[in-house]
């Protein structure tokens, strides 16, 4: 089997910068491709999404670490949520919490 470097990215997520998205809630860029993204969300003790999040495509979520309420559902580490195009959520977190997401692209 052969190993095509222009066909896999490989990185430390911990490596990547976090940028402040909002108060409390910190985010790092993972590797894309034309198909998906990925992201790293780390929240704070009491932080909320700023506003609905609107799905134009797929998303998913893994709830890494501490614990998540999203729509209605307290989402603790090993949680995978998806939630299909047109779906909308506002998670917020009383702990602080981290999630490791895919958003799959629309074209």
């Amino acid at each position: 089997m052969s190993h095509d470097p222009l066909q896999i990215q490989v990185l430390n997520a911990h490596d990547v910068q976090p940028v402040e998205v909002a108060p409390g809630i910190t985010r790092r860029p993972l590797p894309a491709t034309r198909w998906a993204r990925g992201w790293m969300y780390d929240f704070a003790p009491g932080a909320e999404w700023p506003e609905v999040d609107v799905h134009e495509g797929e998303e998913r979520y893994y709830v890494v670490s501490g614990e998540f309420i999203d729509r209605g559902y307290r989402l603790g580490p090993g949680s995978y949520v998806v939630f299909a195009p047109g779906s909308a959520h506002r998670p917020r977190t009383e702990t602080g919490a981290r999630m490791l997401g895919i958003s799959i692209l629309t074209h």
